[in-house]
């Protein structure tokens, strides 16, 4: 029983890469750079995001979001004050994005001269982090109140980002936040990886952040991660499926 659930997802994972890559072709032909946000519930994602989009818009660009969620449509409300183009998907019970949802939404929404897309997706550390999106970018956060030893707890999720933000700094010493150990622990299973530290209460580390995604965007090579999506060579029945193009 346990080696035809396991064949079942191995199939389902196969089928979202497959089309995660394809999705990452059509967008680098049309100029868009995804960014994937990764992150438990109650991280401060969806505050600094919308803090990133505002000095965004206030640079003059082409930025919009999709924020992912199992119901209600209130981050796409606050992230909307923002002034960028933002659309919520609803999952329906699903904890995590896949690239097929993903796909649709740039079919259908996405304006046509966005170059950089930001994904909120699912808070979620577990699900999410194995699957591929066809991202540029896969940013993960953490804030200071969940724990340092969060790293080593869900090391597939950190084990796959690009970049590592620390959010609520503010709040370090109140919640005796181990700084040192918790560098520690990110390097342990993501050597090399940058962590920027940040508080959307006060701006730290919005702009920095900000620099990274279109530093990204303008080809800035990413860091390699552990366990960076798998790569996949597009097959005849991935042409047959329509994966390809």
């Amino acid at each position: 029983m346990c080696d035809s659930v396991d064949e079942v997802t191995q199939a389902v994972l196969a089928r979202n890469d497959s089309l995660a890559a394809s999705l990452r072709d059509e967008l680098a032909r049309r100029g868009v750079s995804v960014v994937n946000l990764l992150s438990s519930p109650g991280s401060g994602k969806t505050e600094l995001l919308g803090r990133v989009l505002a000095r965004a818009v206030q640079r003059g660009l082409p930025v919009a979001a999709l924020t992912a969620d199992l119901a209600t449509e209130n981050d796409a409300h606050r992230l909307a004050g923002s002034g960028a183009p933002v659309k919520q998907l609803l999952t329906d019970g699903l904890c995590h994005l896949e690239a097929r949802q993903l796909r649709g939404h740039v079919e259908s929404w996405l304006p046509e001269d966005t170059s950089l897309l930001f994904v909120e997706n699912v808070g979620n550390l577990v699900c999410p982090a194995s699957y591929d999106l066809g991202e540029s970018l896969r940013i993960v956060l953490m804030a200071v109140t969940e724990g340092e030893d969060k790293p080593l707890k869900y090391p597939t999720a950190f084990g796959s980002a690009h970049l590592v933000v620390l959010t609520k700094t503010d709040l370090a010493g109140p919640a005796g936040f181990d700084e040192a150990a918790f560098d520690a622990h990110v390097q342990r299973v993501n050597p090399g990886v940058e962590v920027v530290r940040s508080c959307a209460r006060t701006g730290v580390g919005v702009d920095a952040l900000l620099e990274r995604v279109l530093a990204v965007r303008d080809g800035t090579p990413v860091h390699r991660p552990p366990l960076a999506p798998r790569p996949h060579t597009h097959t005849h029945e991935d042409a047959e499926a329509g994966l390809v193009s």
